[in-house]
């Protein structure tokens, strides 16, 4: 099992992640985190901005779903009706154990998986060991609270040396 920070792609926000981009790649399903990666954390309904791209990447025929560690699932669930889409909850993070579900629930394989996600040590760590390509972003309204912004200021060597650095900011 594979053990890495680094992830393979670096961008702005969730809406650089094109359905194009994701054909692209192979990509069949993407996985998401939803706190900070889709939505602030104090955001509990889906905006038109990502019931769009959803929507986009619907049409496109790449399948959607909501990978948590929440340990609520009110909120999660709550997201996920308004976009029409499933998710893992409880997903352990950096376990397999969620990223294999989801995978086994759409009937896809890691080579035509991706997961897109804000953080080093669950979403990319998890994404590197079971197998899929990462693709980070930028935390959607940054970070909260002192112990986010320590966080993401540790990560940000690890997204410099990303195979590409789409980010507007460099």
């Amino acid at each position: 099992m594979p053990f890495s920070f680094k992830p393979d792609h670096v961008f702005d926000d969730y809406s650089s992640v094109t359905p194009e981009l994701l054909r692209s790649m192979g990509v069949k399903l993407l996985l998401t985190d939803l706190d900070y990666t889709l939505a602030p954390k104090r955001q509990s309904e889906p905006d038109e901005a990502l019931l769009k791209w959803t929507a986009q990447l619907k049409e496109s025929g790449i399948a959607l779903a909501i990978l948590s560690n929440n340990r609520s699932s009110e909120r999660v669930e709550r997201f996920c009706s308004g976009l029409g889409i499933f998710y893992v909850g409880h997903a352990g993070k950096p376990s397999v154990r969620g990223f294999t579900e989801a995978m086994r629930r759409c009937g896809v394989t890691a080579a035509e998986t991706a997961m897109l996600g804000d953080k080093l040590l669950t979403d990319t760590l998890g994404a590197k060991r079971s197998g899929i390509l990462m693709l980070m972003v930028e935390p959607k309204g940054g970070p909260v609270g002192a112990w986010n912004r320590i966080l993401h200021a540790l990560q940000e060597p690890f997204k410099r040396v990303s195979g590409h650095d789409a980010r507007s900011r460099k």
